[in-house]
């Protein structure tokens, strides 16, 4: 190895080992580079390393070395030695993740100590060979496959992940994906939020706009998740592992029990067919909310510019505002297809909805046109589901039982019309008894079709 290709690859190995700031870039070329090269020329590269980072996220090792090695500002000086650098990584979040209390995990002998796993084992479940996609036989894939039918026909692909892997996820979810705040226009899937917190932010408005996003889970991919473990502080080997058990990529064998004509297209096979979030991990609805981050705070500046409202649930986008806003929804619309189409992320255009308010206005299942309440339909049917169960007592099937139990909770919670509290509080009693399912959280309905 020559001097140049040397010196690069210890220069990587030191400042990937620390924050990837100016200062700590500086403090690196001087350590390693100091005696080899001129102090101008580290002042230069230090510049042009600085501006390769995205917001505090380095470039891959490989990356980071090939980029040294083709830079103009890297000539070491002939007769002198570069030493090898053998500081041990270092766990470093950046600025705003610094007061977190999340485990300090700097090797991969701590992550898998943590995890209670063995450092194979460790490789095994995060796919670190990329043999999970080629997995053909059930014994060999990490994960469950079922395909559940949408309401416009199509099928959704759930990807659960088995119990040991879940295990995993569970704790990586508790631990430390919890501890780190996301957007307040977040709704899904965070404590003390829900479907009913964002619907109650559109109500009584003159109108109301709701967009979905496309592979909302598939979309988000491995290089994504990384980038948020290493900006937690993780070195890059341990986000990398964390990262590789939070993704995973779909067989193609999956797709080839289904029929030709129920088939995704091809697109969608290869969002697959990369590493990317599973819809079915206890992990990726976390994850997809620190990742789309920057695209709440894009959207609700957007929103707040037009005197409109904005929230998010999962992949349900929701805007509403009075008779100024509607009447320009039609640039409103084309600035939030650039502004999603720039974050990585892309519409469902046959589910855009653009609701008056004389017509029904529907913000993820819930009625929101005067005050927040279920649907006339939903209405109908939990009424006769209650009055068969009063007359005819206990319901046969555990899921059908928890599925009501949860219409029964979500309808008698703060915000809802007074008759459906009182046809809650009428018949719920009954349903409990008959049940003995306890309430559950109030995350249940309007969920992202």
């Amino acid at each position: 190895m020559d001097t140049r290709a040397w010196a690069a690859n210890n220069l990587a190995a030191r400042l990937l080992a620390a924050p990837w700031t100016a200062q700590a870039i500086a403090a690196g070329i001087d350590s390693v580079l100091g005696s080899v090269l001129h102090r101008r020329a580290r002042a230069a590269l230090a510049v042009h390393l600085a501006a390769l980072g995205e917001g505090g996220y380095p470039p891959a090792p490989g990356a980071l070395t090939a980029h040294l090695i083709g830079s103009e500002h890297l000539r070491p000086l002939r007769g002198h030695m570069v030493a090898a650098v053998l500081d041990p990584p270092l766990f470093a979040p950046i600025a705003p993740f610094a007061d977190l209390r999340i485990p300090a995990l700097a090797t991969l002998g701590a992550l898998a100590d943590w995890l209670g796993l063995s450092p194979g084992q460790l490789d095994w479940l995060a796919d670190e060979r990329r043999g999970h996609g080629r997995a053909a036989g059930p014994a060999l894939q990490h994960y469950r496959y079922a395909f559940v039918g949408k309401r416009d026909g199509r099928l959704r692909l759930v990807e659960a992940p088995k119990p040991r892997l879940k295990a995993i996820q569970r704790r990586i979810l508790r631990e430390i994906l919890s501890a780190v705040p996301v957007h307040a226009c977040a709704n899904g899937f965070v404590a003390g939020r829900s479907c009913l917190t964002g619907a109650q932010v559109h109500a009584g408005e003159a109108v109301v706009a709701t967009f979905d996003l496309a592979q909302f889970f598939p979309s988000l991919g491995l290089g994504r998740i990384h980038g948020i473990f290493r900006s937690l502080g993780y070195p890059w080997a341990v986000a990398r592992r964390l990262a590789g058990l939070c993704t995973t990529v779909t067989p193609a064998s999956v797709f080839q029990r289904l029929p030709e004509f129920q088939r995704p297209d091809p697109g969608v096979r290869a969002l697959h067919g990369a590493p990317h979030l599973p819809q079915g991990a206890p992990t990726s609805p976390a994850l997809a909310n620190l990742l789309a981050w920057t695209l709440d705070r894009r959207l609700h500046g957007l929103a707040r510019a037009a005197g409109a409202n904005y929230t998010r649930y999962a992949d349900d986008l929701a805007f509403s505002g009075d008779a100024d806003f509607a009447n320009c929804l039609g640039r409103f619309r084309k600035a939030v297809e650039a502004i999603l189409d720039e974050e990585g992320f892309s519409l469902n255009t046959a589910k855009t909805r653009i609701m008056p308010r004389g017509a029904r206005q529907r913000v993820t299942g819930i009625v929101v046109n005067e005050h927040c309440n279920i649907g006339r339909d939903e209405f109908d049917t939990l009424k006769a589901i209650l009055h068969n169960c009063a007359r005819t007592g206990p319901l046969a099937r555990t899921a059908r039982r928890r599925r009501i139990s949860a219409a029964i909770s979500t309808a008698r919670s703060p915000g809802w019309s007074r008759s459906i509290r009182g046809a809650g509080r009428s018949c719920g009693g009954c349903l409990r008894e008959s049940t003995g399912v306890p309430p559950p959280r109030h995350d249940v309905p309007g969920s992202s079709g």
